[in-house]
């Protein structure tokens, strides 16, 4: 296998500081948070409009790389699963996939709704969410 350089295109500014305190998914009681885009992706980020669904990929960079195996939810009484087949963030590449909101556009920072990653992930995308085609 080979290895890849991937940019960070903006940080994750957000009320959340340890993984203790953040939920497991965004729709269990993320707060909001700000998308500090890096300037040298202002044109990438100019079209970002309030109300648009997106999906951020994220580098989540206190992660454990060693981890393929857990138990679901970090409930022992549930069985282990191989993390391929499960949302952990403990992975071989700990990749973050998040459906948000943005609620507000202010230069390069935006301010998204839905966000479980914590103060200072790396975004290494932003990808709109695309509706279904429809029959023509």
């Amino acid at each position: 296998m080979s290895d890849f350089t991937a940019y960070a295109v903006a940080t994750v500014s957000s009320p959340l500081t340890s993984l203790a305190d953040a939920p497991r998914q965004g729709d269990e009681g993320a707060p909001d948070a700000w998308l500090v885009v890096d300037p040298r992706y202002a044109e990438a980020a100019r079209d970002m409009r309030p109300g648009a669904d997106i999906l951020l990929l994220t580098w989540l960079d206190r992660a454990d790389r060693t981890v393929q195996v857990v138990h679901p939810r970090g409930d022992l009484a549930r069985p282990e699963q191989g993390v391929f087949s499960t949302r952990s963030p403990d992975r071989p590449n700990p990749i973050g996939l998040h459906r948000v909101t943005v609620r507000e556009v202010d230069g390069l920072r935006l301010r998204v709704s839905g966000l479980e990653a914590i103060d200072g992930t790396p975004v290494l995308d932003v990808k709109p969410v695309l509706d279904p085609i429809s029959d023509r």
